[in-house]
């Protein structure tokens, strides 16, 4: 349990280290987002300013500000993708070796196939553990029959189910089966840092909207149960608010899956039987993405009404997900179509940095391409760290911009403080509103709102719910119901002493602030938008009416069915309710298409009408013209360019209603005269400035058929080899004295060489961006740890030489801890290379070749060169730290350290001027240097060993009795005396081999007494005592 313990609380301290925030760094000389494109651009844009045309530097400075755009955007994605998915499999791989290594004599297969299945599920495929853990894992696995998950229900359980479940739940109502709600009723997290778990800290900021929204979904419950709908069954609900945390939301779901206080893992989820049959929420697509991956795992249906990110229709990915709106994909078509009624081409873009922001906005850029539509300008602003900073920023470019029409893909929290900054300086824009915001009586009700211009946008198609305006002007729980949202809400209302925006004018006249009621959430929220909760737990309920086989009077199921039968029937559920038919697609998603509101003025507010429709089925925006009133009477304005005039060739922007005209850029090429534009050279190919054709790009790399590749791998196979057969000679003669004491540090040095050799057979074939990472890791880990076991050798001769010195050499025992010492080595070395993957990461660049003309040399990188540089650094550290020890014992005993150390830093330090300089043989220098170096330690540190043992039983086939007396160092010394010397030798004192002679697995490795130093000075001491007595020894080999 302890390491259960340590291995979990790693986990959970790694996820909170890396996922709040990431950085990136680049210089200005070195942009790594900087491709073709945009050094197209660059040239295009001072070509036009060389020319002096006003018009065409414009278009040109566009272009590039465009180009620059998308670039910094797509490598921020990619950068994204790889942190996330390699640090993840990383952390989680280090558990899973660190689990697996310990529990030998325990159930291996079972946590072996639980485990592999769990991470796959999480992270996609992994390697198989058979190539982490080879030698004594894989006998132990063979010898268990009996499975058992017991080992990642500890991992999982601990990591997630914490105490104080119960107050985590702001509402619950008992039921024969309950339903889980998912709904941020707060926003945010009061002083959230990256290293303060978020349910440590108290969650801020009341939301209204969310608050009714919950509501409907609680009411929808109790009129099913009320009306009968599920003859003799009550539905009952539990509630948690993740605060709009993403974290926050997969703790809830974890607290409610939760069976005797810790989550279950299966080898079979369809088994699983939880106490909560179906979620509803959550409301934001930050929560509910990594809500529905957990949720999916188990196989349990999750209904949200809101969360409109086109990935959650990904049925791979999210299997149990369903939503009663339709996907972001339609959302972003129809805006982009609202676009062309008005002929509006020129734009700018406002998009939230999270999981709804950036697909919205992704998806939005598709569509108006489509539509010829242009950006302006697209900003980012962040979810949590300096909001209000950068919505300053935002302001400023907005109005220095030339764009007319905005579009923000905002929450409403961030469209109200960019709305402060616009009535501030009466700033006057045509805005276009996302569904997250396009129905917020809260903006309408703003102070100074119809400064801020004309607002159009899309909306989830709503409608009335029956009897929930009666439920929301007498609101209190039923008896036997719990809901902390309602006694807040009250207390924030009428509560006298707790003055908000919200509190009531009469709220001092109140003495019982939890029996008042009043009207005002009708006012402050459109209740309208709380129809699709209706809708939603009517879908659920049609799916379990099914499932548990209701008539008018009964139903005959059992009510503690499986959650993945229910979700096979909500796939095909078709119902009807007030009038209208509902069902679910093949993604889960409705398509019931969107409203097209207007803000109108009225009085010192805006209120939102209805005028037109976008229909999912065709594709089409219909608009009411009649309807729409602009402040100035007439259509903005906002476009991008005129024609080219004559004469000119267009080279049109990916954005075609924008264009300028200049002539083929490196890279593009004209065979005819009078083109539209230049043609882009096919994949592959490439052209010189003015060139009329493009020629193919030659693609260097170290080719597997290459001469050299064949050396580096005849050289590998044959390391390898040795490594293994070392290994099996080590364990045939592991009863051999010189073997015994060394075995398992011997055989963490052989892993080590493999890991190291395995990572240069990767610098041959043509790289990518993980064959790229695993190169530098397993070379960096691999020789790292072969290293620290020469040190521990190294440190513990070390302590022998300071007999002369008893105190001292008490004192400096106590870290004499082989096993620790490797562990905290090798972690570190670790540590460097995550940090450098994270904060420096490598990469595959294809480079033109200095010597060849259209060439690419297509290499890895190493970043910036500080992770590479202080992996390389910390291994030169250790090996100097290992050759200082070794030599100041200067026996024969340390010959092997001295010389393996000598090899490795006269090797890396040949490698490091002419890695430098010679870019294109960068791969070659590194192999030979790795190379150089394992081989180094083989010969220096396994092979005399081979020797000596072989030239003793060579020695025993001799009739004449000898006594061998063996040292137990790495020098391959062995001297075989006469017979008339086995008396002498027997005359040695047995305590003083009392630890070669004991069972290995009693040792205590801190207190060891005597080493290979000793044995090594006490056979010098007899040699030199028996030469004087004119004993001969026999011959050496």
């Amino acid at each position: 349990m302890d390491q259960t313990d340590s291995i979990t609380s790693y986990i959970s301290k790694c996820t909170e280290d890396i996922v709040p925030k990431i950085s990136v760094r680049s210089f200005s000389t070195q942009k790594p987002w900087i491709n073709a494109e945009v050094r197209a651009n660059l040239r295009a844009q001072a070509a036009a300013y060389n020319s002096g045309d006003s018009a065409s530097y414009k278009e040109a400075r566009y272009d590039l500000q465009r180009t620059i755009r998308l670039a910094k955007r797509s490598y921020r994605d990619r950068i994204l993708t790889n942190f996330y998915r390699c640090t993840t499999e990383s952390i989680l791989m280090g558990c899973i070796i660190t689990w697996y290594s310990s529990c030998i004599t325990y159930n291996c297969k079972a946590f072996k196939g639980v485990v592999v299945r769990t991470a796959e599920a999480i992270i996609g495929k992994l390697p198989a553990l058979q190539d982490m853990y080879q030698s004594r894992c894989l006998r132990k696995i063979k010898e268990i029959r009996t499975p058992s998950p017991w080992p990642v229900a500890v991992m999982l359980g601990s990591q997630l189910h914490g105490s104080g479940t119960e107050s985590m739940y702001g509402a619950y109502a008992p039921g024969d089966i309950i339903i889980g709600i998912l709904s941020s009723v707060h926003t945010d997290i009061k002083d959230l840092q990256p290293w303060i778990l978020p349910d440590t800290s108290a969650c801020i900021n009341f939301d209204l909207l969310t608050f009714v929204l919950s509501l409907a979904s609680i009411h929808t419950i109790e009129m099913i149960n009320d009306s009968g709908f599920l003859p003799g069954i009550q539905l009952g609900y539990l509630m948690c608010d993740p605060c709009a945390y993403a974290t926050k939301a997969v703790q809830c779901v974890a607290d409610m899956l939760a069976v005797n206080g810790s989550l279950t893992v299966l080898s079979d989820f369809s088994k699983f039987n939880p106490p909560v049959k179906a979620f509803l929420g959550e409301r934001y697509t930050e929560t509910s993405i990594p809500a529905a991956k957990l949720i999916s795992l188990y196989k349990i249906p999750q209904v949200s009404c809101s969360s409109s990110a086109a990935a959650l229709s990904d049925k791979l990915r999210y299997t149990s997900f369903f939503r009663v709106i339709p996907s972001n994909i339609y959302q972003s078509q129809a805006l982009a179509k609202l676009m062309r009624p008005f002929n509006w081409d020129w734009i700018g873009i406002v998009s939230l940095d999270d999981d709804y922001g950036k697909g919205i906005y992704e998806n939005f850029v598709r569509h108006a391409e489509k539509e010829r539509i242009c950006f302006d300008f697209d900003e980012v602003i962040p979810n949590y760290n300096n909001v209000k900073q950068r919505i300053q920023e935002v302001a400023d470019i907005i109005r220095n911009a030339t764009a007319r029409v905005v579009v923000l893909f905002l929450r409403i929290q961030q469209v109200e403080m960019l709305f402060e900054e616009m009535i501030k300086t009466n700033t006057s824009r045509t805005w276009i509103a996302s569904n997250a915001w396009s129905m917020s009586r809260l903006l309408m009700k703003m102070k100074g709102i119809n400064k801020v211009g004309d607002i159009i946008g899309t909306t989830f198609i709503t409608g009335k719910i029956p009897g929930f305006e009666d439920y929301l002007q007498n609101l209190r729980p039923r008896p036997g119901v719990r809901n902390d949202f309602i006694m807040e809400y009250k207390q924030m209302r009428f509560n006298c002493s707790q003055q908000s925006q919200h509190t009531s004018p009469l709220a001092c006249n109140v003495t019982d602030p939890q029996e008042a009621n009043d009207d005002y959430l009708l006012q402050a929220v459109d209740v309208t938008e709380a129809y699709s909760q209706r809708v939603a737990v009517h879908a659920v309920a049609h799916a379990m009416k099914k499932l548990l086989q209701c008539n008018d009077t009964a139903c005959s199921g059992d009510t503690n069915f499986m959650t993945y039968k229910l979700v096979d029937i909500l796939r095909k559920v078709n119902f009807t309710l007030d009038n209208q038919t509902f069902s679910f697609n093949e993604n889960g998603d409705f398509e019931n298409g969107y409203d097209v509101m207007m803000w109108k003025q009225k009085g010192d507010e805006k209120v939102c009408e209805v005028v037109g429709k976008f229909f999912i089925k065709n594709g089409d925006v219909e608009i009411s013209e009649h309807k729409i009133h602009w402040t100035n009477s007439t259509v903005p304005w906002s476009r991008c360019s005129k024609p080219c005039p004559p004469g000119t060739e267009k080279n049109i922007s990916s954005i075609s209603c924008c264009y300028n005209c200049t002539n083929c850029n490196e890279g593009f090429y004209s065979n005819e005269t009078d083109q539209d534009t230049c043609k882009k050279c096919p994949d592959g190919s490439w052209s010189l400035p003015g060139s009329r054709e493009c020629q193919k790009w030659k693609i260097w790399f170290l080719e597997w058929s290459a001469a050299y590749s064949i050396v580096v791998m005849i050289g590998t196979v044959i390391g390898a080899l040795l490594l293994v057969f070392s290994f099996i000679f080590y364990i045939l003669h592991r009863e051999k004295p010189i073997i015994k004491g060394i075995l398992v540090i011997s055989c963490l040095m052989k892993f080590g060489l493999m890991v190291s050799f395995g990572g240069v057979i990767l610098f041959l074939g043509s790289p990518n961006i993980h064959v790229c990472r695993a190169q530098q890791t397993m070379y960096g880990l691999g020789f790292t740890l072969c290293v620290s076991c020469i040190l521990v050798k190294a440190l513990h001769t070390f302590l022998e030489l300071m007999s002369s010195n008893p105190t001292k050499q008490r004192q400096l025992r106590k870290f004499d801890k082989p096993f620790v010492i490797i562990g905290i080595l090798t972690a570190i070395q670790a540590l460097i290379c995550i940090f450098w993957m994270v904060f420096d990461p490598v990469d595959v660049e294809e480079k033109q070749s200095k010597t060849q003309l259209l060439t690419l040399n297509r290499l890895c990188t190493q970043g910036f060169m500080y992770g590479f540089g202080v992996m390389h650094v910390y291994i030169a550290l250790l090996a100097v730290v290992c050759f200082g020890l070794a030599f100041k014992g200067r026996g024969d005993e340390t010959d092997p350290i001295v010389f393996s150390m000598l090899i490795h830093l006269f090797a890396w330090l040949c490698f490091i001027p002419i890695f430098i300089t010679q870019y294109e043989s960068r791969p070659i220098v590194q192999i030979s240097g790795i190379m150089v170096s394992n081989y180094g330690v083989i010969f220096c540190h396994f092979a005399p060993k081979w020797f000596k043992i072989l030239s003793e039983k060579t020695l025993e086939t001799v009739k004449t009795p000898v006594a061998p007396l063996t040292n137990d160092s790495d020098s391959g010394v062995i001297s075989n005396f006469t017979s008339g010397l086995r008396e002498s030798t027997h005359s040695i004192p047995q305590s003083r081999f009392s630890i070669a002679e004991s069972d290995p697995s009693n040792w205590d490795i801190s207190s060891l007494h005597l080493s290979e130093a000793s044995i090594a000075s006490f056979r010098r001491r007899r040699q030199r005592s028996w030469r004087s007595k004119s004993l001969r020894p026999r011959s050496r080999k």
